[in-house]
């Protein structure tokens, strides 16, 4: 199945089976599974089932040498050509780490996380892919320990350091022919940027256009403005060419087909004026998340690593979730 040419590819990001493209966690008796293959075996089943892309997630390193990393990944899309997969599209989710922060007061910090993250373009690259998401300007879920007036006053500082980090970078990102999309994240999740407003302020000190945003339809509920400013904010990031991707995820990061979200105040503003990949994130309960995000649902059981039960798969909610964004997309296009 393909995308009808009026429809933008939809893409799905892997944090539905891991968070490590190498590392697919296996709950079934058997442990002797070739990771490789299992991806494949994932990948070829979501491009019948409609998906056009695929958001990898890139796994944080504690190394500084990055050579092998961007080495695995190449060989990683060279096994998927080999596979017939080779007109499938890749963005990649990457973050900020403690020891990779870009908004340390440390100049060798500093260095160390460019040096970090201009690996990262080279990992995208190396899959083929022209967009990399992710917190890459604060590290993701690492709380200083104050909070209100006090905290937003501390990021004042961290954000000023970051500048200058993200502008190289996305001088480097343009010359590798890859998009920077920064993610502003709900609160409860890291200490900033948590809203649209305060990225775009965060990008009005970083002059490469490369370096743009994604806006996550979850993170958006929780902490955005209301729909009359996203407008405003949807048309000023497209205006300033700075509306990188999209992700259409639920506030709760579950079934998309059954959560509350406002598909129409979202999608219209974005519609009107991007034309990129739309993303489908959904978090499955897998041990990276079940503790971290404090899942309380039940996991959607994953084929080929998980016994079957009663429950959906995350095949079938998989299918439901491309279901459900093709039928709003297709309600604007309608209205045209």
């Amino acid at each position: 199945m393909s995308n009808s040419p009026s429809l933008p590819d939809i893409y799905i990001s892997f944090f539905m089976f891991t968070t490590d493209m190498f590392v697919f966690p296996i709950n079934m008796e058997s442990t002797d599974v070739d990771h490789k293959k299992l991806l494949v075996d994932h990948l070829k089943k979501l491009k019948d089932i409609g998906y056009s892309g695929f958001e990898f997630p890139i796994a944080p390193t504690s190394e500084e040498d990055f050579s092998q990393d961007i080495q695995k990944y190449k060989e990683l899309r060279e096994y998927i050509d080999a596979k017939e997969l080779s007109d499938v599209k890749i963005s990649t989710n990457v973050g900020a780490t403690e020891t990779f922060d870009p908004s340390s007061s440390d100049s060798q910090k500093q260095e160390k996380a460019l040096t970090y993250l201009k690996s990262r373009v080279d990992i995208t690259a190396a899959l083929g892919g022209e967009i990399m998401m992710g917190p890459i300007v604060i590290p993701y879920g690492v709380f200083p320990g104050i909070w209100s007036d006090q905290l937003q006053e501390h990021l004042k500082g961290r954000y000023d350091n970051a500048k200058p980090i993200l502008n190289e970078l996305g001088k480097y990102a343009q010359e590798k022919n890859v998009k920077l999309a920064i993610e502003p994240i709900t609160h409860w999740e890291t200490p900033g940027p948590n809203k649209l407003s305060q990225l775009i302020e965060f990008l009005k000190g970083v002059e490469s256009k490369q370096v743009g945003v994604v806006i996550d339809s979850a993170h958006e509920i929780l902490d955005g403005d209301g729909p009359e400013k996203f407008s405003q904010q949807v048309a000023y990031l497209a205006q300033q060419q700075r509306l990188h991707y999209i992700q259409v995820s639920p506030p709760d990061r579950g079934a998309l087909h059954t959560s509350w979200l406002p598909w129409q105040e979202f999608l219209t503003p974005v519609l009107k004026v991007y034309k990129g990949p739309i993303a489908v994130e959904i978090f499955n309960a897998i041990p990276a998340f079940v503790d971290s995000l404090r899942l309380s649902r039940r996991k959607f059981w994953i084929p080929g690593q998980d016994n079957p039960n009663s429950y959906p798969s995350a095949y079938e909610i998989a299918e439901e979730a491309i279901k459900a964004t093709k039928k709003e997309i297709t309600k604007f296009i309608g209205s045209l």
